[in-house]
């Protein structure tokens, strides 16, 4: 099909855009090509910024405070082992990764292929919001900065509704 398409003669390209004609001096100003992609440079600051694995373990345990007491929560909750000591370290080593710090979690676990982890579960919006709810109020309690929290709320809320698989 797509060769068919491509010997149409409704998609040919004109001869005069095939003829090769030099190519404008590049603005010096414009020029990227001899710097580090801005992720090289900067990174993630998250995982500094929130305060390394010291506060992102303090983060998980009051997530999962909330999970367990929050009655908006008691859903999400069911969905996890009654003792949740393996899921709590493998969060943290997630969110360490996924903030900017140590790869440990990639290390020990590949990629997090995080809606093929999560597809086993119905989480729709109400899953996405309880979850939102129990990440909210840890990182009220954990994080100072209210610009720091105010882009963890955007990053977690964009990953939750990453993982939804039920329709809306």
């Amino acid at each position: 099909m797509v060769q068919h398409l491509l010997n149409q003669d409704h998609l040919s390209v004109p001869s005069e855009v095939m003829m090769h004609q030099p190519l404008p001096p590049i603005n010096p100003a414009l020029d990227t090509s001899r710097h580090k992609p801005i992720a090289q440079i900067q990174g993630n600051p998250h995982f500094a910024q929130i305060g390394g694995e010291a506060a992102i373990t303090h983060l998980v345990e009051r997530f999962y405070f909330h999970m367990n007491t929050a009655p908006e929560a008691a859903a999400i909750r069911a969905m996890h082992a009654a003792d949740l000591s393996e899921t709590k370290v493998v969060l943290v080593q997630f969110l360490i990764e996924w903030l900017g710090g140590p790869k440990v979690y990639s290390n020990t676990r590949g990629h997090p292929r995080l809606r093929q982890r999560h597809a086993m579960f119905g989480i729709g919006e109400a899953e996405r919001d309880a979850w939102m709810l129990c990440m909210r109020r840890a990182v009220l309690e954990v994080v100072a900065d209210a610009t720091l929290r105010a882009q963890l709320d955007q990053a977690f809320l964009k990953t939750a509704d990453f993982i939804r698989n039920q329709p809306a």
